[in-house]
């Protein structure tokens, strides 16, 4: 399980190899310019939206000891959906 910090002091939970696709879409729609909006799961409580924007500090943290294999059609569909409305969501797991 990794974890996605969020500006300092909001973070959330995720699976690692979920995590790593995370990065990849957030790195390329970031380093366009491009702010777009993220639901997580709030264990317990339904889920969170957060607007990811180039000012927001972000970190991602992985605890596996070793790095996801990460597959190319989840990133696409994961930049398509973020490019969307709606924007990214993260609730219904892949």
């Amino acid at each position: 399980m990794g974890q996605l910090q969020y500006e300092t002091k909001t973070t959330f939970d995720i699976d690692d190899r979920e995590l790593a696709h995370l990065r990849v879409v957030v790195m390329n729609k970031l380093r366009r310019g491009e702010s777009f909006m993220l639901q997580v799961p709030d264990p317990g409580h339904g889920y969170r939206s957060v607007w990811l924007h180039p000012a927001v500090p972000l970190m991602f943290r992985f605890y596996g000891s070793r790095p996801a294999k990460l597959e190319h059609a989840i990133i696409e569909e994961w930049l398509t959906q973020a490019s969307s409305p709606d924007g990214l969501s993260l609730t219904t797991r892949h």
